[in-house]
């Protein structure tokens, strides 16, 4: 992003639907670590969609 790639806004949607592919499931498991991974990965997917903005 701070050398101004062309792809940096391709690259931060790809890591978004990453991230939000992790987070959902993660999402779906009961276990305390896995409700943590998916809230963080959440996160991430919303500021990498941010940047890609």
């Amino acid at each position: 992003m701070s050398l101004g790639s062309e792809y940096s806004k391709q690259l931060c949607r790809i890591c978004a639907d990453i991230c939000r592919a992790c987070g959902e499931e993660c999402a779906k498991h009961e276990a305390e670590h896995c409700k943590e991974c998916a809230e963080a990965c959440f996160k991430c997917a919303e500021e990498c969609e941010r940047m890609a903005a």
